[in-house]
């Protein structure tokens, strides 16, 4: 195929035309995060340039990406097409998104705010620790991190990819990569926190010699209301501007708090004008955040800000897998599934039914059996009323015809294959509260048509073949959990 011949000024067009490739052939996630922040720049004698956010957004799209980009490059500008990139550098004090990568010039606010602490020359042995008891003057700072949350058990998926990678850059170089503060945000039982102390743990393990301390948004708010009361606010901004590397868990916390809000500003602006690091995490995007004020969150926006997703099936199941190698656990391949293709919400109701699993089996001398697993299941999960997923339907479906799922989200036109499928979306449009497209997207790329017309078979199938019908009747009693 030639390809299209392009004028200089065309560089956003042939950009838009590699795009939808690209697009058929990653996830949605992967291309939201990935291929929508980049914009074309021009295009010269074959040569197009596009601007990336930052130096890391440039070496992941070449160590994840380059194959593709090649290819489709030259589907598109021909055999002498190539990329170039580059790389935008912007002044912190304007507002962008969380992906551009930001030189921070000389701060305004600090230089017209005379009650902000610049870099000074501080007697450790003589600033009270709001982290030990009172009275004691010696500094000795505790980074408050919890060992068993480390990187290695930080189970890598397609939903905390940028975020992993991110906070394993930084723990690598704190202070001097563009994601400072790197921002990690997601739901309730995500691994934000989990992440935030594997990141801490591994600064703390590479550079020994540097104070890196842990706190939640709440107590830090305690502790500043404390030093007002015994009027050592002082000291405690001091304590904190001594910090190398500092994570503030649920910042979102300090929403409505215009004083704890003004001392984190300051302590924030002195940390980051002097190299140090933060690692801030919060149950939302800046853009999202309420009762927080707009010169704190621009500065949230300086580095990067990292999304934690609700984890696919695949990392659902590694997760388990993980848990059930560290702890030594005994349990068949089958039940570890069942439960992945039942707790879909987050990693923390996902554990917490393992245990759950585990202290029936130990309390009752029972076996662990898909049977018990169901058992618990109803009894975890507060809505009896529970919505299965897709997922755990094309499973059930799979399994019952012996076929891997992989061929059931093929493109193959076997006819025992799209039966399997036909009755995977059946169920799925039946059982679960997905909508059409969703229901197709799961089922290989398919789309709503073809989803409406996969029931309307099925429903055709139960009034005229009883063998048919007899194959509803029984996946619907394995689907079903009530």
């Amino acid at each position: 195929m030639t390809a299209k011949p392009y004028k200089t000024n065309d560089h956003a067009q042939a950009w838009e035309n590699i795009l939808k490739v690209v697009k058929d052939n990653v996830s949605t996630q992967a291309f939201r995060t990935w291929f929508e922040p980049i914009v074309s720049v021009k295009l010269k004698a074959n040569v197009l340039t596009i601007q990336v956010p930052s130096q890391f957004f440039y070496e992941w799209l070449e160590e994840h990406y380059i194959s593709l980009l090649k290819k489709t490059l030259r589907k598109e500008l021909g055999s002498t097409g190539r990329l170039e990139y580059s790389i935008i550098m912007e002044s912190a004090s304007s507002n962008s998104s969380p992906y551009t990568v930001k030189i921070p010039t000389t701060d305004r606010n600090v230089l017209k705010n005379p009650s902000v602490a610049l870099p000074i020359d501080i007697n450790k042995d003589t600033i009270r620790n709001p982290f030990i008891i009172p009275g004691l003057k010696k500094i000795k700072v505790e980074s408050q991190l919890n060992a068993s949350y480390t990187l290695d058990n930080f189970i890598e998926g397609e939903c905390n990819r940028l975020a992993r990678s991110a906070g394993y850059a930084v723990s690598e170089k704190p202070g001097g990569t563009s994601f400072n503060p790197l921002l990690i945000y997601g739901g309730v039982g995500l691994g934000k926190t989990h992440l935030a102390h594997a990141i801490g743990i591994q600064m703390k393990e590479k550079y020994p010699e540097k104070i890196v301390l842990y706190v939640t948004a709440e107590r830090f708010q305690t502790q500043f209301v404390d030093a007002i009361r015994s009027n050592n606010k002082n000291d405690f901004v001091h304590f904190y501007q001594m910090i190398d590397f500092l994570i503030i868990d649920d910042v979102q916390f300090f929403s409505g708090k215009e004083k704890t809000q003004d001392v984190f500003f300051h302590i924030f602006n002195h940390l980051h004008q002097t190299g140090k690091q933060l690692i801030l995490t919060s149950d939302k995007p800046p853009i999202e955040m309420q009762g927080m004020e707009q010169r704190l969150l621009s500065r949230f926006k300086w580095g990067l800000s990292a999304d934690l997703q609700v984890p696919d099936l695949e990392t659902r199941i590694a997760i388990l897998d993980n848990k059930i190698r560290i702890d030594g656990i005994n349990m068949p391949k089958d039940v570890a599934e069942y439960l992945a293709y039942s707790i879909t919400t987050n990693i923390r109701e996902l554990q917490g039914a393992l245990v759950t699993l585990l202290a029936q089996s130990s309390f009752n001398k029972k076996p662990i059996t898909i049977e018990l697993a169901k058992q618990m299941i109803d009894k975890f999960v507060k809505n009896t009323a529970r919505e299965v997923s897709i997922d755990y339907i094309q499973k059930v479906v799979c399994d019952y015809f012996d076929l891997p799922i992989e061929l059931l989200k093929s493109k193959t036109r076997k006819r025992d294959v799209v039966q399997a499928r036909q009755l995977a979306m059946f169920f799925s449009k039946n059982m679960t509260k997905s909508s059409l497209a969703k229901i197709g997207a799961h089922c290989g790329g398919k789309d709503h048509a073809t989803v409406l017309h996969a029931c309307r078979t099925v429903n055709n199938l139960i009034d005229t073949d009883k063998q048919f019908k007899s194959y509803v009747t029984d996946l619907k009693k394995k689907i079903s959990i009530d």
